[in-house]
């Protein structure tokens, strides 16, 4: 199964830890739109992402990004504030089931 992710897709990124951070800072840097992240003990708070930018070819696209991006407790507080209609996880394999169970 394959998910497309095109211009009008609202990202969220469940868990925002080392690998979490790093792929969620990428996928900025190629121009996706994440509108948010979930990580309970750090809900509130806001997650900044910032570098160079991936062109890949997009023209207009500028030459650095600054992002900030809301976490939320919940996977279903962070769609209802952010409309996001997709979502990727970086969380512990202990807690995976979990998440995965939450995101649908």
């Amino acid at each position: 199964m394959s998910v497309l992710v095109n211009k009008d897709t609202r990202l969220l990124v469940q868990g925002l830890g080392r690998f979490g951070h790093f792929h969620a800072d990428k996928s900025i840097a190629y121009g996706t739109n994440v509108v948010a992240a979930v990580h309970p003990s750090k809900a509130g708070q806001t997650a900044i992402f910032e570098g160079e930018t991936d062109h890949s070819g997009v023209p207009n696209r500028a030459d650095h990004y600054k992002e900030e991006v809301p976490i939320f407790a919940t996977v279903k507080e962070a769609v209802a504030k952010t409309n996001a209609n997709a979502t990727v996880i970086f969380v512990p394999p202990p807690f995976a089931a979990d998440a995965i169970m939450e995101a649908v």
